[in-house]
């Protein structure tokens, strides 16, 4: 009954009519009846995006040849002010709309309304979906996380953000490649859009098998704007959790000013369910073991500032400082119940955590547009410090004992240090042919100290050798890239791209009065083409090819472990090697609809299980490669609007067979998953507006892991008030709490099942109040940063 609750949500979203405009016609003056000139646009409705132009002399203009229910106009002139015009089709093919009259262009920005909406996400030719983030129901998240986890195609298990139908994604932010630990500052007061690129160009880095670019807003105008948001939030699984945030822009002639904050504080809650068991007579074992973690949110806070000069109507330089702050307290409470040969034990563990958490960045940008044609310059830099500090007292029991039969202190310095620097050079050409040529190198210095105590009085500690360790890990990148687009007509357009990237990293591990050192060096270059053909005004054809490097992590090298409960431990694995893809993607678009076929290849897969450790009952949680694996991908997608209703729909398949060769994995028969997924308002005149977003991820066997299926629907109300400065939002998100992951595998002699469950079934009463004043300018702002590409690990 779940699942058909689903389907009849996604396919009562796809209903539309087939009655189209022809063609359009009318007269454009100003306020004293003057025939004007200009430029006339046909949008599409859906997603903004062009469909025809025509130019007009003496106010008369006619667009013909039209095929559309419903199109934007939008007329444009150095004369007057830009004006947009919703144009549905009421019965009539040919449309006379009289006279438009528009405002001249004037100095006050309040004078110009809009009243196009735009759709919440766009399906692009070339594959990319871009994701709208302000003004609607995503915009009233307390995390970046939280915001992906309701975006279309994108999968989260804990901190992993991966693509559906590709894999893991690297992360971006306005053209510039961020760290993991920088992913958490971003506030989401900030956030106008993000863009989902499921194959890159060689312009980006080649980590990951996709790219998340999320693009800030913006201000172009003189004068100052800003927002204060307030967000509580109640969950019978966790209890209260409250998130307040502001921001304040402030532009001034040639200089702009940003800044924000935010903080979070509250309850949060997470529950692992394991089972681990051998079924083999001789060494019978079955472990049900539960892990709660209960996390005191006592200040979880980001910041930031920036500061933006423009040299000339060309030419910016800009200087940004981001960072965040979290104080985390609370415990994790484990219950381990083990059956073996030997008879039945109990084992319990309680951390009271004490953690703290400090990133800090700053970043400074040049940019310049060179010419008319769209060349351009920009250099970059950016300094990150991020560091990690845990002071976790451990209580460990056994079922027999009323008291602690040990006591373990956890003490963790955690320390990175992040730079890079960036040169990208556009040359634009007169036939609109363009080169990209650029070069980026980082550095990353991590640095952590790992001490273990014991003791059993809870006074008198002795360090634990074994748990206790210091780790030094150096990686340097240096890379270079081209990117070439051309135009072989006016119909077709190409790009072929090489980017090479050289990685140096040095690893110390010191434990047990022992020193390991590893020392890797190796090249790589990624070749990447595409090849766009414009059938007509309606009809589009995409083909892409990439290839794509997925790195170790530095923490999972660390062969040391680290403490989970008694006899459950991480360990890194010096043995991993970078895993290798190669992806070819298909896409076309007609009308609102949108298709995307794909398959890649990749070996050495980097994956995690569950191994045997040194004891018996023991069990080690570390990365492994796999031999290789094949993935084929298709999604369909609709979008539409009317007067009352806007959606957005995705039906799509995915087929993943992994290959193992050294794990002694059970060997499961792959099967296609389903993806569905809903994005629809519906606007109900004169009170309110309902936000509708559903999402069923199928069960997916992939010839290794199994995992269960899932599903989320969240539904929000929308009401504004001063006009539209309040906003006013009820959520009632994950409303059957179905979307956590759960599953099993088989490897070695050991049937393990998990199920994590998040808390994300929630009640969130969202205010935010919209505030400023501005005025146009006659020079224009350039995006800061869009074209900086830095990685650092």
């Amino acid at each position: 009954m779940q699942r058909m609750f689903i389907y009849f949500l996604f396919f009562f979203s796809v209903l539309s009519n087939s009655q189209t405009i022809n063609s359009i016609t009318a007269k454009v003056t100003n306020s004293n009846k003057e025939l004007l000139f200009g430029n006339v646009l046909v949008l599409s409705s859906i997603d903004s995006t062009f469909i025809k132009g025509n130019s007009f002399l003496d106010g008369k203009f006619l667009v013909g040849n039209l095929n559309n229910e419903e199109i934007i106009l939008k007329l444009t002139s150095l004369e007057f002010e830009d004006t947009f015009l919703k144009v549905k089709y009421k019965g009539k093919a040919v449309i006379d709309l009289g006279v438009i009259e528009v405002k001249m262009r004037s100095s006050l920005l309040d004078e110009v309304k809009i009243a196009v909406k735009n759709p919440t996400i766009i399906q692009k030719a070339n594959g990319t979906v871009e994701v709208k983030v302000s003004n609607t129901l995503l915009s009233e998240s307390n995390s970046l996380n939280e915001i992906l986890s309701k975006t279309p195609g994108i999968i989260l298990d804990g901190n992993s953000v991966s693509i559906f139908g590709k894999g893991q994604a690297i992360i971006y932010l306005n053209g510039r490649r961020i760290t993991d630990e920088q992913f958490a500052s971003i506030p989401v007061s900030q956030i106008d859009k993000i863009e989902v690129i499921s194959n890159p160009s060689a312009k980006y880095e080649a980590e990951g098998r996709a790219v998340l670019n999320i693009k800030t807003k913006k201000n172009s105008d003189d004068g100052y704007n800003g927002s204060i948001k307030q967000n509580t939030s109640y969950s019978n699984y966790a209890g209260f959790n409250t998130f307040t945030s502001s921001d304040l822009n402030y532009k001034y002639g040639k200089f702009s000013l940003l800044g924000n904050y935010s903080i979070q504080s509250g309850k949060d809650r997470e529950v692992l369910k394991t089972t681990r068991k051998r079924e083999a007579q001789n060494e019978f074992f079955n472990s049900n073991l539960k892990t709660e973690w209960n996390r005191d949110l006592n200040n979880y806070s980001n910041y930031g500032v920036g500061l933006q000069y423009e040299i000339n109507d060309k030419s910016y330089i800009s200087a940004e400082y981001n960072g965040f702050l979290e104080k985390l307290g609370g415990n994790q409470i484990s219950f381990n119940q083990i059956t073996t040969n030997s008879g039945l034990g109990l084992y319990t563990s309680d951390i009271k955590k004490d953690n703290t958490t400090y990133n800090n960045s700053i970043s400074v940008n040049y940019n310049s547009v060179l010419d008319t044609l769209g060349s351009s310059l920009f250099i970059g830099t950016q300094y990150v410090i991020y560091s990690y500090n845990i002071n976790d007292l451990i209580d460990e029991k056994r079922e027999e004992s009323l008291t602690s039969f040990n006591v373990l202190k956890n003490l963790t310095n955690f320390k990175i240090a992040f730079s890079n620097a960036q040169l990208d050079f556009t040359k634009a050409f007169k036939n609109d042919d363009m080169i990209e040529i650029g070069a980026r190198i980082s550095n990353a210095s991590n640095n952590s100290v790992l001490d273990f105590f014991t003791s059993t009085n809870g006074q008198n500690f002795t360090q634990v050798d074994l748990l206790s360790n210091s780790f030094r890990y150096e990686e340097t990148i240096a890379a270079t890239y081209i990117n070439y687009k051309g135009k072989w007509n006016s119909k077709i357009n190409y790009s072929v791209g090489l980017r090479t990237e050289t990685t140096d990293y040095l690893l110390i591990v010191e434990s047990e009065k022992k020193l390991q050192s590893i020392a890797k060096n190796y090249w790589n270059a990624f070749p990447s083409a595409s090849l766009n053909i414009k059938l007509s005004d309606e009809l589009s054809l995409n083909t892409s090819y990439s290839s794509r490097i997925n790195r170790v992590q530095y923490r999972a090298l660390n062969p040391n472990l680290i403490y989970q409960d008694p006899f459950t431990s991480i360990q890194g694995n010096p043995d991993l090697v970078p895993e290798k893809a190669h992806s070819i993607e298909m896409n076309t678009k007609y009308k609102s609809y949108s298709l995307k076929i794909g398959y890649d290849y990749s070996t050495d897969p980097i994956n995690g299980a569950a191994l045997r450790g040194s004891e018996p009952n023991s069990y080690v949680l570390k990365g492994i490669n796999l031999k290789n694996r094949n993935n084929y991908f298709l999604t369909i997608s609709k979008s539409f609007s009317t007067d009352w209703l806007t959606s957005t729909n995705n039906l799509s398949f995915n087929y993943t067979d992994l290959k193992d060769d050294q794990f002694n994995f059970q060997i499961l028969t792959p099967q296609p998953q389903l993806y569905l997924y809903t994005n629809t308002t519906f606007k109900i005149p004169n009170l309110f507006n309902i936000e509708l977003l559903a999402w069923y991820l199928g069960e997916k066997y992939s010839g290794l892991y199994y995992d269960r299926s899932r599903w989320n629907i969240t539904i929000g109300l929308e009401k504004s008030f001063l006009n539209k400065s309040l906003k006013c939002r009820l959520i009632a998100n994950d409303i059957f709490h179905t979307a956590f992951p759960s599953g099993d595998y088989n490897v070695g002699e050991t049937q393990i099942y998990y199920n994590r469950k998040f808390n994300t079934n929630y009640l969130r009463l969202a205010l935010s109040y919209n505030f400023g004043k501005l005025t146009k300018t006659t020079y224009k702002k350039k995006a800061t940063g869009e074209s900086e590409n830095s990685r650092a690990k």
